[in-house]
Parts: C-alpha cells; structure tokens; sequence
C-alpha cells in the first residue's frame, strides 16, 4: 500500500496563479479549485487508493504567537482566499479525505498522517506531495519521500542530504539558521546554507552547539525558530490507513461539480470508481 499526502494549500496557489498565465486578469470562481480536484483525481486514476489532504482552513496557527512576524493571510488575494473552504468542501464531496487545519499548519497535518500512516506495516511508502523545505524533515529512508511536482523530483533520506546538507532529523536546525521567507522568520544573521550544514555537521542540533558558536542572543532567537520550523506530528487525523481509502465520490458531487463548471470531473470520479475492486457501495 502506498499513502499520498497532498498539500491542498500549495496545489490551490499552484493552479490559481497558473491559470493567471492564460485567463488574462479574470479569475474564475471555481478555477483553482477544479484544478486541484483535478489533480488528485489524476492520482486515483493513475492507481492511487489512499489519499489524504491537508489544507490551511485559516492561515494563522499557533505559531503566530511565538514569533509575530510569522506568515499571515495579509496579502492573499481575494480571488484566491475565496477558494479556501470550497476547495475542503469539493474535496470531501469527491470523496477524499480532508484536514482543515485551523491550530495547526497544513505541513503539521502532513507531518502527522506521515508518522501514522509510517508506522503501519502494511504501508510501503508514504509519499508527501509538496515542495516546502520543512517537510523534508519528515522523510525516513526511501519509505517516507516527498514529491517535488514542481521540480519532477523525488527526495528521499539521499536526496535530503544532497539537497541541504543535513540530514532529514536536521532540517529545522538547518530552517533556524538559514531562515524560511516562507514562514516570515530570518536566520542568523551572516550564516548561510554552507554555513549552517557545516556547523550541524560538526556539532549537531542547536541545543548541543558550544557557547562560542552562536551568541546567546542568537542562540535564544535560533532555538525559538526551531521551534518554528519543527512540524508537529501528534495531530490525531485518523485511527487506521483504512480511512484513507478512496471508495468513490458522494452523491452531492456531480450537482457541486456542474457548479463549479467542471461537470466532467463528475464523470471521471465515476469511472474511477467503477474500476475500483470491488465497487463502492451503493449511495456512497
């Protein structure tokens, strides 16, 4: 068995800024949502069986409280914070699992379904579809693995190593002195990423670095933006891998998916569903 997590936040900016390239500054209602069910569709189609998606239902987290200027909804654009919640509501309908996060990120979410889902042994692989730099701390050999769709790429443990210098466990030392623009916190200041591998390479976490590494104020700033950059893995999404199991769309999805425009997504789930073995009961 083969678990995929999907970052529905990432995808929803993915296709909402892609589909700028083409609509010529008038964004469909519907647009970016239709995208993403598209694209996980695309998955089940192509033989992916357990799904689950993790979306930011608010942007703010707890994070917000520990460092103010943390990332915010400040800036997001109407057209596309309006697909937020349609995008949790249309994925549900289609039959996939969702989590909404609100105390949470949507990477904590991601964090978590992979350390369950991880330590079930009927599971093979864990495969965590986002590019974000903070989830490759969650990557465990060439079991747990995060796809790069953007780049086309496929980043175990190695490829952690490659691409950071450090290794997965080492990520948020590694965010905590670099800094994530991302997530709206800086680093040290004057160490970069050569810098800050070859300072865990040599001393290991943060907490183990001796006094003449760091300041103390830039000891104190860099642990608390660890604590930043460290994904919370406790979130309790599901009991079982079972949970996951794509059996079809609902019966409130066709007359949702004529909503949005894309009746055709509609149909697709339904032959999806009928290639499933056995089929999806009646009035799912």
């Amino acid at each position: 068995m083969i678990v995929h997590l999907v970052d529905g936040t990432y995808e929803l900016f993915r296709h909402f800024y892609g589909l700028r390239r083409f609509s010529k500054g008038e964004d469909k209602p519907f647009g970016a949502v239709t995208g993403v069910l598209g694209t996980v569709l695309q998955m089940i189609e192509k033989g992916a069986t357990h799904v689950g998606v993790a979306t930011d239902h608010v942007i703010e987290s707890f994070r917000n409280r520990l460092w103010a200027d943390y990332k915010t909804g400040e800036g997001i654009e109407p057209a596309l914070w309006a697909q937020f919640h349609p995008l949790e509501e249309a994925l549900a309908a289609m039959g996939v699992v969702v989590w909404p996060m609100v105390e949470l990120e949507a990477d904590d979410a991601l964090a978590s379904a992979a350390a369950i889902a991880a330590r079930n042994k009927r599971v093979e692989k864990v495969c965590i579809w986002s590019p974000d730099k903070d989830l490759a701390q969650c990557v465990r050999d060439d079991r747990v693995v995060q796809m790069d769709r953007r780049g086309d790429k496929i980043r175990d443990e190695a490829g952690v190593r490659d691409a950071f210098g450090v290794d997965p466990d080492r990520i948020p030392d590694f965010l905590a002195l670099v800094g994530d623009s991302a997530d709206g916190y800086p680093g040290i200041r004057g160490i970069g990423a050569v810098g800050a591998a070859r300072l865990i390479g040599r001393h290991g976490p943060i907490e183990s670095f001796p006094p003449d590494a760091l300041s103390a104020a830039d000891r104190k700033r860099a642990l608390l933006f660890k604590d930043l950059a460290t994904l919370r893995t406790d979130a309790p999404l599901f009991a079982s891998v079972d949970e996951l199991e794509w059996r079809g769309s609902r019966p409130a999805f066709p007359a949702m998916a004529e909503r949005m425009g894309a009746l055709r997504l509609a149909e697709r789930a339904r032959k999806a569903a009928a290639r499933l073995d056995p089929p999806p009961a009646r009035g799912r």
